[in-house]
């Protein structure tokens, strides 16, 4: 199988799958909620999607997506820009993707899904050797995401952890249900404007769980706290109510310079489509 089509495979399972760790995370949350109540339709409703979404080999939401792909650097010549693009395009045409490119100045739909920009590639060193990882952000949750800096008055948050949790916690809460709740937070501390926005969104790569939790002791506390204090909100499945409201939190933090004090938040749906293969380098 040549790498056109080992991707638009890819492309395939991802669109009509969800990684076993956010399906096990919707799971539990299912079975906490009252039986009967909205949260629990809602979550109960999400896992018939789920399950007919993988029989049928269709798209697990009608939105499919900003593509990014994060390709190992050492791949950079078999896995080209231009063999992920003829991917991008054969997916579409097969319909594992919906036409969900448009042109910003003009209006025109790219309706092979392709264009300067898009789909989106990262050449990284820190990838597993070998390996090509692609996740599909919906236009919802990407409009829920968002950037503060502190201090910020409005919250009354200081430079210091209890002031990025504030942060973090007022996003929460202005996504509501607007963002397909329950969602999953990325969450990057510092850094400059852009590539905590590059930051943040690589955080949805780990997976949910003890496994994915942070290395770092103090971060991992907080993400635990987070999720617990969003959880208690009351926003629930769809803003309809509930007990889950975020399935999960994974926070990193990057060095600032000593005018700026960032916080942003890469904010996914519950739909987090994530998908890897490994090909040969």
């Amino acid at each position: 199988m040549n790498i056109v089509e080992k991707l638009a495979g890819l492309i395939r399972d991802t669109s009509s799958s969800l990684p076993s760790d956010v399906e096990a995370a919707i799971r539990k949350a299912f079975r906490g909620e009252a039986r009967g109540s909205s949260a629990s339709v809602v979550l109960g409703t999400i896992l018939d999607n789920v399950r007919l979404a993988r029989k049928l080999g269709s798209p697990l939401c009608q939105d499919t997506g900003t593509l990014a792909f994060y390709v190992d650097a050492s791949l950079r010549r078999k896995v080209s820009p231009a063999a992920v693009k003829k991917a991008v395009a054969l997916a579409t045409a097969r319909g594992y993707l919906r036409k969900n490119c448009i042109d910003s100045v003009t209006g025109k739909s790219y309706d092979d899904n392709c264009a300067d920009g898009a789909p989106v590639i990262h050449y990284v060193d820190w990838q597993k050797p070998g390996c090509v990882t692609l996740v599909m952000k919906g236009g919802g949750s990407e409009n829920m995401s968002r950037q503060y800096s502190l201090p910020d008055a409005s919250l009354a948050a200081g430079r210091d952890l209890a002031g990025v949790r504030k942060c973090i916690l007022d996003a929460v809460r202005k996504a509501q249900g607007f963002g397909c709740a329950p969602g999953i937070l990325g969450v990057c501390i510092g850094g400059d404007r852009a590539t905590a926005y590059e930051v943040a969104k690589e955080q949805l790569l780990r997976p949910l769980g003890a496994t994915g939790a942070s290395k770092d002791a103090t971060l991992k506390r907080l993400e635990k706290e987070i999720l617990k204090d969003a959880n208690s909100l009351g926003i629930g499945p769809m803003g309809l109510g509930g007990k889950t409201t975020l399935l999960g939190v994974r926070i990193a933090a990057r060095p600032r310079v000593p005018a700026s004090f960032f916080v942003t938040i890469a904010y996914m749906c519950w739909a987090c489509r994530r998908g890897e293969i490994c090909v040969l380098a």
